[in-house]
C-alpha cells in the first residue's frame, strides 16, 4: 500500500502549524474525506464514459447528454477516525452509487458486521433498526436487514456440510422446537441438534437441522449425513426418550452404546404419580439410578417395585422397558459416568439458543431460524475453550474400554 510521500507531510505540518493532537486528528480526517472524494469522482468518471468538464460527442448531436453528472448530495459517514461529512457526485439517470462506501453503508468500519452480531444476539428487526439508527444515524428497512443476513447462508450451509472428525467418543441427540411459518400456515418443527465431544476433550456443535416435528426417521436421516461426512464411529450417544432412537442409532452405527438420559426417564416417569406421593417417589427413585453398580441397583429396582408397582404400574414398566439402555452407564468408571447419564449439557445448549431466540414468536422460515442458530452457535463456540475436567483419566479409560476401535 502506497505511503504519503514524507515532502507532503512536511508541507502539510509547515501550513498547519499544529498546536496539538485534535488539530493533527482534524487535518487527517480532511485529508480522508479528500481522498474518498477524488475515488467517488474517479468511479463517476469511469461510469460515465469522460472525465469532468469534457464536452461529449452527443451533446453537439442531439443537445441532450444520455447521462451527465448532476450535483451532490451530502451525506455522513462514520469511521475510525470520526464523523466524516463527504459530498457525493450525482448522475442524471441516477445509476451511481459509490462503490467506496456502498449504497447502504454510511459508515465505512463494518455496518454490516454490527447488523449481524445483533441479529445473532436475538434482537428483534426493529431493535436492530434502532440500535443503528442510534450508531450510524441511518435507516433501514426489515428488508435490508433481511438482505444483509442472507449474506451468511453460504456460511451456514458450508458449516453445515464441513467434515468432521472420524471419532467421537460420545454425542448427544436432542432437538428444540420452533414455529415456523409454512404454506400461509404455522407449524412447529424441530431443530435438531447434534453435540459431540471430541478425543481431546472439547465440545463441538456437529450440525443443525431442520425438520418436521421430532421422528426417530428423521434422526436417522441425520446420522447417516453425520456418516457422510466422515464420523466413522462413536462410542455412547446420549439421548432423550424419543421412541425409535434405538432402531436409527443401530442402523447406522450397530457398535454404539446408548445411554438413555436418566433425567428424561424421571420426569416421564413423574407423569403417572400422583403429586401428594411425587416427594418420596423421587427419593425411593433416587436410590436405584444411584446406586454404584448395575446388580445393586437392580435390587433397589426390585424394592421400588414392590413398593410402588401397584399404585403406578406404568411409572415401573417404563424403567424395566428400557433398562437396558438406562443402565448403560453402570458399565463406566464414575469419570465417564458424570458425562453421560444425562443429556444437560445439550440441553444447556438449548437454553442458549432459547435466549436468542425468544424474541421470534414466528420464524417466517427455514432459512431464518438456521441463520439465527449458526450465528449464536458461533457465538457460544467462542467460550468453549475449556476440555472437560480430568479428561486425561477419561482418555485412559477409553483406551481400556474401546481397545480395539480406540484411535486416540
Amino acid at each position: 500500500m502506497a505511503t504519503i510521500p514524507k515532502e507532503a507531510i512536511k508541507e502539510l505540518i509547515k501550513e498547519q502549524k499544529f498546536n496539538n493532537t485534535t488539530e493533527v486528528m482534524n487535518a487527517i480526517k480532511d485529508m480522508f474525506r479528500d481522498v474518498l472524494q477524488e475515488i467517488m469522482e474517479a468511479e463517476l468518471e469511469t461510469e460515465l464514459g469522460y472525465v469532468k468538464q469534457e464536452r461529449r460527442s452527443d451533446d453537439v448531436e442531439s443537445g441532450v447528454s444520455k447521462n451527465y453528472r448532476n450535483g451532490y448530495s451530502k451525506k455522513k459517514v462514520k469511521t475510525q477516525l470520526g464523523e466524516v461529512e463527504i459530498t457525493i457526485p450525482r448522475d442524471r439517470n441516477g445509476e451511481y452509487e459509490p462503490q467506496i462506501i456502498g449504497k447502504y453503508s454510511r459508515n465505512v468500519d463494518g455496518m454490516e458486521e454490527k447488523i449481524l452480531s445483533l441479529y445473532a444476539a436475538g434482537l428483534s428487526i426493529r431493535d436492530i433498526s434502532e440500535q443503528i439508527k442510534s450508531l450510524y444515524d441511518v435507516e433501514i428497512s426489515p428488508e435490508l436487514v433481511s438482505k444483509i443476513s442472507e449474506k451468511i447462508m453460504p456460511q451456514v450451509t458450508e458449516w453445515q456440510n464441513r467434515p468432521l472428525e472420524a471419532v467421537y467418543p460420545f454425542v448427544f441427540l436432542d432437538a428444540i422446537h420452533y414455529k415456523i411459518r409454512e404454506n400461509h400456515q404455522i407449524i412447529t418443527k424441530a431443530a435438531y441438534v447434534v453435540l459431540g465431544i471430541n478425543l481431546e476433550g472439547y465440545k463441538e456443535i456437529l450440525g443443525i437441522w431442520i425438520g418436521e416435528n421430532e421422528s426417530s426417521k428423521f434422526w436417522l436421516s441425520v446420522l447417516n449425513e453425520l456418516k457422510s461426512r466422515g464420523v466413522q464411529d462413536v462410542y455412547l450417544f446420549c439421548v432423550d426418550g424419543l421412541n425409535g432412537f434405538r432402531e436409527a442409532i443401530g442402523a447406522a452405527y450397530p457398535k454404539a452404546g446408548i445411554q438413555r438420559c436418566i433425567i428424561h426417564q424421571i420426569r416421564a416417569s413423574m407423569r403417572y404419580v400422583n403429586y401428594k406421593h411425587a416427594k418420596v417417589f423421587t427419593a425411593d427413585l433416587k436410590e436405584v439410578y444411584t446406586a454404584v453398580t448395575e446388580e445393586a441397583a437392580l435390587e433397589k429396582l426390585l424394592s421400588f417395585k414392590e413398593k410402588w408397582g401397584d399404585k403406578y404400574p406404568a411409572a415401573i414398566k417404563s424403567w424395566e422397558d428400557n433398562w437396558d439402555i438406562l443402565s448403560t452407564f453402570y458399565a463406566y468408571p464414575p469419570s465417564i459416568r458424570k458425562i453421560i447419564y444425562t443429556t444437560n449439557i445439550i440441553e444447556g445448549l438449548h437454553r442458549q439458543f432459547r435466549k436468542v431466540t425468544k424474541t421470534k414468536a414466528v420464524f417466517p422460515n427455514d432459512d431464518s431460524l438456521r441463520k439465527m442458530l449458526y450465528l449464536a452457535s458461533n457465538n457460544i463456540v467462542k467460550k468453549w475453550t475449556q476440555r472437560y475436567r480430568d479428561w486425561d483419566m477419561v482418555l485412559n479409560h477409553l483406551a481400556l474400554l474401546f481397545e480395539d476401535r480406540y484411535a486416540g
